[in-house]
């Protein structure tokens, strides 16, 4: 590896941790951004030739609390920064100043920088952007390419964010045990966000399937801080489990495979063992929460060797007990799935059609409904229910999944009947 790969590396992965600590200390986000981005200008001209430091968040730390606290002296007109010599060669203050700043509150250092990029009065898309933008450390340009917007208007989405949660005033104390489960519940969802931001993406190689990968990575490093927190176990193991399903989602054409019709030699073994053993090592704990269902669920999926095998009526068990942990529309039109499985179209018909005003502009709830009319023989109906997810459809590859179920089912009027 080159030294500028390995400097790369090791900033992406120094980042949260420095970027939360001097957040800390200068309370404000934009100011705690421009520190560590001059602390890693400075580390990829010195690092190559004075070698690594020993702790890299620590020296990133350190530098660019100077860098800022010279910043804030130029616009008060006072003294400036010390020469690059003084600053390079940290020597014990570097470590004395990364346990001032860091010690055994860094945790909650990068919690909060998680928990302000995904501000409850925050829009999901903004959550998403932000995040990829301060604690991903993703371009501008790139994050644009994946929502499919200018630059400038990238730019002013993450200005207008950062805008809102200044005002909003985030609290920098140590939150109590109440305080940051609740933090943790609100990252994870944010995580979650831009894991499937990027997990619906056909393209591998569009900008946002790499989004996938972020998650997990963020996923990983909240469960290496929070190791006995049996939800965030569950997180990483659902994502895993459905990342490890990713090559086989999409035929070579870009169109969508269901699940019961993929290759499941192409899933990815290694990811599903990793989740499974995560998955029960966060079920010994005996604190079900919503992410450990639904990766039971699709752990369920995971084991059965062949569509066939799958135990649909333990699948239908994990998700009545979902709706009662954590009672939601979407939840339910899951379980009709099942429900069509072992009680057939009509039972799972009658239970999403109370669904209707909730789900009225979701698309999946408008595919599985002219999916289930269409098991009925009511073909106007279901090409009606087709017609509005073509509407709703959030990427060609949606529409084009139900408009083979429309055209299947032309084919199939069509054909005479036999005597």
């Amino acid at each position: 590896m080159t030294d500028i790969a390995w400097i790369d590396l090791a900033l992406a992965s120094a980042r949260p941790k420095a970027l939360g600590a001097l957040l800390r200390y200068f309370r404000d986000l934009d100011t705690a951004e421009e520190a560590f981005q001059e602390a890693c200008l400075r580390a990829i001209r010195t690092w190559p030739e004075r070698g690594p430091p020993r702790d890299p968040a620590a020296w990133l730390i350190f530098v660019g609390r100077n860098s800022g606290i010279d910043a804030v002296r130029k616009r008060s007109k006072l003294q400036a920064l010390p020469d690059e010599d003084v600053i390079s060669d940290t020597e014990d203050a570097e470590s004395d100043i990364a346990e001032r700043l860091d010690a055994s509150n860094y945790r909650d250092d990068i919690l909060r920088l998680l928990f302000i990029c995904c501000h409850p009065d925050l829009p999901a898309t903004q959550q998403i952007a932000l995040a990829l933008r301060i604690v991903s450390g993703l371009s501008v340009t790139q994050i644009a390419r994946a929502f499919l917007v200018s630059e400038s208007a990238m730019e002013q989405r993450i200005t207008r964010a950062k805008a809102r949660v200044a005002k909003a005033g985030v609290p920098f104390e140590t939150p109590s045990p109440e305080e940051r489960a609740e933090r943790l519940s609100i990252v994870s969802t944010m995580i979650y966000l831009i894991f499937n931001e990027g997990y619906t993406q056909a393209n591998p190689k569009h900008e946002a399937a790499a989004f996938s990968d972020e998650a997990i990575r963020l996923a990983r490093l909240m469960l290496h801080m929070f190791p006995s927190e049996p939800e965030l176990m569950g997180l990483l193991a659902l994502m895993l489990l459905q990342i490890s399903r990713r090559p086989a989602r999409f035929s070579a054409e870009g169109e969508i495979v269901l699940l019961e019709d993929q290759d499941r030699c192409l899933w990815n073994q290694l990811f599903i063992n990793e989740a499974l053993a995560l998955l029960d090592k966060a079920l010994r704990h005996r604190r079900p929460g919503p992410y450990q269902l639904q990766a039971a669920i699709a752990a369920i999926h995971s084991r059965a060797k062949r569509a066939e095998d799958t135990d649909w009526t333990e699948i239908d068990l994990l998700y009545r007990a979902l709706e009662r942990i954590q009672p939601s529309p979407v939840v339910t039109l899951n379980r009709a799935v099942v429900v069509s499985k072992l009680h057939g179209p009509q039972e799972a018909l009658d239970l999403i059609d109370p669904l209707g005003e909730k789900l009225g502009g979701y698309f999946y709830y408008h595919g599985l409904r002219g999916g289930l009319l269409k098991q009925l023989g009511l073909t106007s109906q279901a090409r009606e229910a087709f017609d509005h997810a073509i509407a709703l459809a959030h990427s060609a590859a949606e529409a084009a999944h139900i408009r083979r179920q429309i055209d299947k089912m032309q084919e199939e009027a069509a054909q005479p009947i036999a005597n």
